[in-house]
């Protein structure tokens, strides 16, 4: 027959491992809250499944993107509160595809709203001049004719970007699909500013590229 001093412990216990029940829950509720907020308004991770970036970014690459710089976006909308900035040439992206809103791309800015484009001879000009772009890789040789088509890796435009657009490409520039062939990225569809490489792994432990991790993105 049990004693009311142990009956007292039994209760104790069952108390106790209440609150501690409990606190886990709750700590647990807390993590999963934080984490989806931290993903939907300041930063998120992404993996780089194609080579439209190299060298800057590799297949396999881990990123991660800040989604508050350019305005955080209401959720289940496509509007935007409390922008800091919006984005400048130069600046690596991730964006919803504008021919296919479940896909989302990265590629760098290359030309701005209001601003006249041209490509020649794969050369890129903004507003009739040569710009400086010194992420962009050329790899293949040939140059491909047809000055003033709107389908060419090659020869471009001229085109002026539209407001709240941006024209963007790939640093892989013979390698791309990007503006040069599907148009422009509506400012309401970018996500954020690509800034760290938090991981990089080529599929097997021996392609650990450990010299990636941390790298800054530019």
């Amino acid at each position: 027959m049990k004693t009311k001093k142990q009956n007292r412990k039994q209760l104790s216990g069952g108390f106790f491992q209440g609150i501690v029940s409990r606190e886990n829950i709750e700590a647990i509720v807390i993590a999963v809250v934080l984490a989806l907020f931290i993903r939907t308004f300041v930063v998120q991770a992404f993996k780089i499944p194609s080579g439209s970036m190299e060298p800057t970014l590799l297949i396999g690459d881990h990123i991660l993107v800040n989604k508050f710089i350019y305005g955080i976006t209401i959720p289940f909308t496509e509007k935007k509160i409390l922008q800091f900035k919006k984005p400048s040439r130069g600046d690596v992206v991730v964006f919803i595809f504008p021919k296919d809103p479940s896909k989302d791309f990265i590629k760098r800015v290359i030309a701005v709203e209001g601003d006249q484009l041209a490509i020649k001879d794969k050369k890129i000009f903004i507003n009739a001049q040569p710009i400086n772009d010194p992420y962009g890789v050329y790899r293949d040789p040939y140059i491909i004719p047809g000055r003033g088509s709107e389908m060419n890796r090659d020869n471009f435009g001229p085109v002026t970007v539209p407001p709240h657009a941006l024209f963007v490409m790939g640093d892989n520039r013979d390698k791309s699909y990007d503006s040069r062939f599907w148009g422009y990225v509506d400012l309401n569809k970018v996500k954020g500013k690509a800034f760290l490489i938090y991981w990089s792994w080529g599929g097997l432990f021996q392609d650990m590229r450990w010299n990636r991790i941390g790298k800054i993105i530019h």
